[in-house]
C-alpha cells in the first residue's frame, strides 16, 4: 500500500505536471496550427451555443475554487477567520452550484458529439475521451461531495474536515517538491476512495493536456478587454445636383 501510494501521489503527479509543462510548450513551438479548439459549430450550432456557456462557466468556476482552495495555506485562512469546518461548507455549497451546472453543458456537449452523425465523423478519438474523461473527473467530484458532508457533520470534534485538510497539505507539499510529506498526508489520513480517484483522475487530465484541444485555455483573447475601440464612421451618400 505505501508503495501504491508513493507511486499514485509522490511520483505520478510530476510525470503528469512535466509532460504537461514540456508538452504543451513543445506543442506551442512546433504545431501552432494545431493551437485551437477545432470548432465543430459549422455542423451544429443550436446544441452547441446550448451546452458551451454552461459548461464553460461550470468548469471555470471549478478551476479556480480548486486552485484557490487547494493551494492556499492554513494560516492564510485562519487569519481571515475562516475556520476549516466553515472552509469546507463553502467549497461543498459553491462546489455543487458549478458542478451541476457544468453537468448542465457537458451532458448536453457529450450527446451532441456521440449522437450528431455529422459531429460525430468529424471528431478525433482525442475528443471523445477528452468528453468522457471530463464526464468522470466531474461525476467523482459530485459524488464527494456526500462524503465531504458526512466528514463535517459527523466528523469527530477536532477531526472535522480533516481530510479536505490532508488533501490541501498534500496539494501544497506537490506544488513544493516535497513528495514525501505529500504522500504521508494521504496515506497517514483516511483519506477516502473517491477523493484518491479524483486527485489520480485530475493529475491524468494534466498528462493529456498538451495531446487535446484543451491547449486553447491559453489563447483566450483578454486583450479584447484592453483594447481601443474601433471607429467606425458612416458613410453618407453624396449629394446629387
Amino acid at each position: 500500500m505505501d508503495y501504491i501510494n508513493m507511486l499514485a501521489f509522490g511520483v505520478y503527479p510530476y510525470i503528469a505536471l512535466a509532460v504537461f509543462v514540456i508538452g504543451t510548450w513543445i506543442r506551442y513551438d512546433r504545431e501552432q496550427y494545431t493551437w485551437k479548439t477545432s470548432s465543430s459549430q459549422m455542423l451544429e450550432s443550436k446544441q452547441l451555443r446550448k451546452g458551451s456557456l454552461p459548461f464553460h462557466v461550470g468548469i471555470i468556476g471549478i478551476f479556480f475554487g480548486h486552485l484557490v482552495g487547494l493551494l492556499t495555506p492554513k494560516p492564510v485562512w485562519h487569519a481571515l477567520g475562516v475556520s476549516n469546518e466553515m472552509k469546507q461548507w463553502v467549497a461543498i455549497i459553491m462546489g455543487g452550484i458549478f458542478g451541476l451546472i457544468c453537468l448542465y453543458g457537458l451532458v448536453i456537449l457529450i450527446n451532441r458529439r456521440m449522437n450528431n452523425v455529422r459531429v460525430r465523423v468529424n471528431s478525433s478519438s482525442m475528443d471523445i475521451f477528452l468528453l468522457w474523461i471530463l464526464f468522470a473527473q466531474l461525476a467523482l467530484g459530485l459524488i464527494s461531495i456526500y462524503y465531504s458532508t458526512s466528514h463535517v457533520v459527523y466528523g469527530a470534534e477536532g477531526e472535522k474536515a480533516a481530510v479536505m485538510v490532508a488533501l490541501m497539505t498534500w496539494a501544497q507539499n506537490i506544488v513544493t517538491l516535497d513528495p514525501v510529506e505529500a504522500v504521508a498526508a494521504v496515506a497517514n489520513n483516511p483519506v477516502d476512495w473517491v477523493f484518491k480517484l479524483h486527485v489520480v483522475l485530475g493529475m491524468t487530465i494534466f498528462l493529456i493536456f498538451p495531446f487535446s484541444r484543451l491547449v486553447h485555455m491559453f489563447s483566450v483573447p483578454v486583450q479584447y478587454i484592453t483594447r481601443q475601440h474601433q471607429v467606425v464612421r458612416k458613410k453618407f451618400a453624396k449629394p446629387t445636383y
